[in-house]
């Protein structure tokens, strides 16, 4: 039975609600991806050009940093790590986390939260941050997701 962690990044809520559901239905520890600066609502305001996110998300090359490292990431196999999506792909911050540590021989399953939007090119974006690990395909949810589907996608997943 492999060690699963939740790391999540949490701009409104929505994203953390699903993160909490999904580590409670699989069992899994649970940790929050805090940027060191913290967003504001003008800087996800996405329709200013000069807002922080729109700013970090049109370069790639961006890493956001972040608050406080998971002091134990060597213990976990899995680790599903959920954002809410921007511009159709995780936002740099997700970017920042993974390189972040040495993810070899782990698999990482991105999940992530939209209004309407899909996983768009996420992976590609993520790929390169996720040397020597295994990059599954993710999945989009609904805020409103249960346990019994975050449940049933995991056992899909055949981790």
């Amino acid at each position: 039975m492999s060690k699963k962690l939740v790391a999540y990044f949490s701009a409104s809520g929505v994203t953390a609600k699903v993160a909490e559901t999904l580590a409670e239905a699989i069992g899994a520890d649970i940790f929050e991806i805090e940027p060191k600066v913290p967003y504001t609502e003008a800087d996800l305001n996405w329709m200013d050009k000069k807002a922080r996110s729109t700013i970090e998300m049109n370069d790639p090359a961006s890493r956001p940093e972040i608050a406080i490292k998971r002091d134990n990431m060597k213990d976990y196999d899995a680790i599903f790590v959920g954002f809410p999506i921007w511009w159709y792909v995780a936002p740099t911050i997700i970017n920042t986390f993974l390189e972040s540590y040495d993810m070899t021989g782990k698999t990482i399953i991105p999940f992530a939260t939209s209004g309407g939007s899909d996983i768009g090119k996420t992976n590609e974006r993520l790929a390169p941050s996720c040397k020597g690990a295994k990059l599954m395909d993710g999945k989009v949810f609904k805020g409103c997701v249960g346990h019994q589907e975050l449940a049933a996608w995991v056992e899909g997943l055949g981790l």
